[in-house]
């Protein structure tokens, strides 16, 4: 049975459909799994200090993963696999087990020092648990999720050659069992032993993701095995490839892991809170501005090379484009229906109402910037694929210390302003709730990405100057019937209240559900009143069967 399981996985793909229907479910799995995920640990835990330990722990080596685990990400080494195993098997092997040794070997050492150093470090970078009593829950979680990046980055690597191989299903099937692991821990660990029972599910997660590649690569020989013949010259050049990457994304992860810092010194559940809103302000990113921003890169690497300017344009408008038409819509209902959101997907057990009213809060805040994160992954494919690394890098370190400037001087205001904080808290409806503070983090992680954003369109449009203008008329087609769409939403709220129970979950989910569509079929009337393109577009592809497009799988780029 068992050894069935892993052909069927293991078997080769090499059918665009068959591919793209196996890579979706699975992905659409993942997703699932994600949210039973974080639904079991706030019916577990609630927003509450035991969780926030959990979470704190991710930071140290979460950021470790970023700075190192990107030296073998697919789109820097796998090309070099390509290259290498088309010469031949042996040059092939001989490459994979260099960037194996290295990178096991880099990590390794990054983990063991932090792993020493732990009872110092931890309390520097989360200052608020300097004197907890958890101090040392935590310090225990933090050294047990180090496996994660080392095993992690491995899977990164393993996946460069089941890709090579067309095994697209071992790939995709990664991400399942990661979330399993997690959810061992939630059932498994943490009633064993405690928070740190957690952190064990993660470090399983991992290994999961690691190694159900292993039977794959053992049947084809080509499993990486350390060196010492190490080919320094190739592994210089791939570094160099991967440094302003690497910059690129530790640099955001880097701001996230100050806002946790300080979320750290406010009160019991803030780091809690500022996760599960921050999850949940990632599903637009991840359906929207990642899908366009991978489809659209090779074509764009293409055009580029082949000089056609003119399309390579095109291409970035009209993807630009339905980033916007998507994008608007989904911020206005994630604002509009907030609380339904979060208490269908968090609310039950210990997660009650003051939880989901902050965690609300806190999730209006971080979806005003969601039209501005997706186009920063646009924008950064495109400068990728002209070969600029430097744009990217430098815009994204500004917007990092915007970010960490901004949640710091905006902390100090909440405290130091009465009228500051009192204004905040009426205008998202959480006054009289403990521990609002943390709005403020979800404010300056906004401004980040608002000038993030601008610093890229910028920057793009003084190489293209005709980019600019065609955006503006989606932006006012998509504003004019999102803002329509949302008050249409807001007012039916009170009519779907009559008719379904707001004391169960499923009645809230309901109100929410019908209010969103009810919202939704208004604003599809305004875009077909305006007879807007975008609208015209996306009804041509749905007949042109869009589940025939290719899906291209996604690495792993934070734990």
């Amino acid at each position: 049975m068992v050894n069935r399981l892993f052909t069927f996985i293991g078997r080769e793909i090499r059918g665009l459909h068959e591919a793209a229907y196996l890579l979706a479910f699975f992905a659409f799995g993942s997703q699932l799994l994600a949210l039973v995920r974080d639904k079991m640990l706030a019916f577990t835990f609630g927003a509450n200090h035991s969780l926030d330990v959990y979470y704190a722990a991710f930071r140290i080596p979460d950021l470790i993963f970023a700075s190192a685990g990107m030296l073998v990400s697919a789109s820097i080494v796998l090309p070099y696999f390509i290259e290498r195993f088309a010469t031949s098997q042996e040059k092939g092997r001989q490459f994979s087990d260099t960037v194996f040794t290295v990178y096991f070997s880099l990590m390794v050492l990054a983990s063991a020092i932090v792993y020493v150093l732990a009872p110092w470090l931890v309390p520097v970078a989360m200052p608020g648990f300097a004197h907890d009593p958890l101090l040392p829950s935590l310090i225990l979680s933090m050294r047990i999720m180090l496996l994660s990046p080392i095993l992690l980055g491995l899977s990164n690597l393993f996946s460069c050659l089941t890709q090579m191989r067309h095994r697209f299903l071992v790939y995709a099937a990664s991400p399942v069992v990661y979330n399993l692991g997690i959810i061992a821990g939630v059932l498994i660990g943490y009633p064993m032993l405690g928070v740190s029972g957690l952190a064990v599910g993660v470090a399983l997660g991992a290994f999961l993701h690691m190694a159900i590649q292993v039977p794959f690569l053992a049947h084809e020989n080509i499993v990486p095995r350390l060196t010492l013949n190490i080919d320094w010259v190739t592994m210089k050049r791939i570094v160099l490839n991967a440094l302003p990457r690497t910059i690129t994304l530790s640099a955001n992860q880097l701001a996230s892991f100050v806002l946790v810092a300080i979320a750290s010194l406010m009160a019991p559940g803030s780091i809690s809170v500022f996760n599960f809103a921050f999850n949940l302000q990632s599903v637009p990113l991840t359906i929207i501005g990642a899908s366009y921003s991978s489809a659209v890169f090779p074509t764009l690497s293409r055009l580029y090379f082949e000089k056609n300017t003119k399309e390579f344009l095109n291409k970035m408008i009209v993807s630009a484009q339905h980033i916007i038409f998507w994008c608007m819509p989904l911020m206005v209902l994630f604002i509009v229906l907030r609380a339904q959101i979060v208490r269908t997907v968090l609310g039950a057990g210990k997660f009650d109402w003051a939880d989901t009213r902050l965690t609300a809060a806190l999730l209006a805040l971080f979806v005003v910037s969601t039209i501005g994160q997706s186009l920063i992954v646009l924008f950064v494919r495109a400068f990728y694929a002209e070969g600029k690394t430097a744009k990217p890098l430098l815009i994204n370190v500004i917007s990092a210390v915007v970010i960490v400037v901004s949640g710091y001087l905006l902390t100090k205001a909440f405290y130091a302003y009465p009228v500051f904080a009192y204004f905040l808290e009426d205008l998202l409806k959480v006054d009289g709730q403990v521990g609002t503070s943390v709005l403020v983090l979800g404010l300056a992680y906004s401004l980040g990405v608002i000038l993030n954003t601008i610093l890229h369109w910028w920057m793009f449009a003084r190489s293209f100057p005709e980019f600019s203008l065609p955006l503006f008329s989606t932006l006012l087609h998509s504003f004019s019937a999102s803002v329509i769409m949302g008050y249409s939403a807001f007012l039916s709220l009170r009519f779907f209240s009559a008719i379904f129970p707001l004391t169960k979950v499923w009645g809230i989910f309901l109100q929410g559900l019908c209010a969103g569509i009810f919202g939704t079929i208004i604003g599809v009337l305004i875009l077909m009143l305006l007879k807007n393109k975008e609208l015209q577009s996306v009804w041509a592809t749905i007949h042109h069967k869009i589940w025939k497009v290719e899906i291209p799988p996604a690495e792993v780029e934070r734990i």
